[in-house]
């Protein structure tokens, strides 16, 4: 059954498998919030720490290690800040920071070929990240939910990638490898920033400051 027209839009399948998307995304985050000891009203405060997360994350985003010829980038850590915001508070909070950060990418940097073209590579991918809050309670819990939150970013550009960007892929591209060309793109990049933040909030004195900006977070 095909999800795209030959026109570049969406099937009547497409509107009903984004939908199916957003609902599972949702319903996956208010399942595991709710079944929290957190599952309330975000105060004030735990608000300004969402929004300058996400601001933060807006303005690594543009401080670029190593940018690719066809969109991503190896920047400096714009990912973590959002999973950081799941982290401290749980994955529905996460996912919406997400969500909202995403929209605010696209709005920056606006690319349409379709609906779900701008769900994958925007909306999705970024809330995505949000469900690094399903480890906030688990032992080195950053880390797990850093790595789940990226694998998942990284599935959804792939998921793009295979239905949208396959005609940019370079001539010169092992032919063994073509039906991967998405997903080695795409995870390079994004797998390249996992390591390097890793590394990073790995180091004692990292690690030490990010749990008393945790503890200022949540008190």
């Amino acid at each position: 059954m095909s999800i795209v027209t030959s026109e570049g839009g969406l099937t009547v399948f497409g509107y009903g498998l984004c939908a199916a998307a957003v609902i599972l995304f949702l319903g996956t985050a208010s399942f595991w919030h709710s079944a929290s000891s957190h599952s309330r009203k975000l105060s004030t405060k735990q608000l300004v720490f969402c929004a300058a997360a996400m601001a933060l994350s807006f303005l690594t985003s543009y401080m670029k290690i190593f940018a690719f010829p066809y969109g991503g980038s190896v920047t400096l850590f714009s990912m973590l800040f959002i999973c950081l915001i799941g982290y401290w508070y749980g994955p529905l909070p996460g996912l919406m920071t997400g969500l909202a950060y995403g929209i605010l990418q696209f709005l920056q940097e606006p690319y349409v070929l379709s609906f779900f073209q701008v769900c994958c590579d925007y909306v999705l991918a970024f809330a995505g990240l949000g469900l690094a809050g399903l480890f906030y309670k688990s032992k080195n819990g950053l880390i797990k939910g850093y790595l789940l939150g990226i694998l998942i970013r990284g599935a959804f550009h792939s998921l793009g990638g295979y239905l949208y960007w396959m005609d940019y892929m370079p001539e010169n591209f092992p032919q063994s490898l073509a039906t991967f060309y998405p997903i080695i793109y795409n995870y390079s990049y994004i797998l390249a920033e996992g390591v390097l933040t890793v590394i990073v909030i790995s180091l004692p004195p990292v690690s030490k400051a990010l749990t008393q900006v945790k503890r200022l977070a949540v008190s």
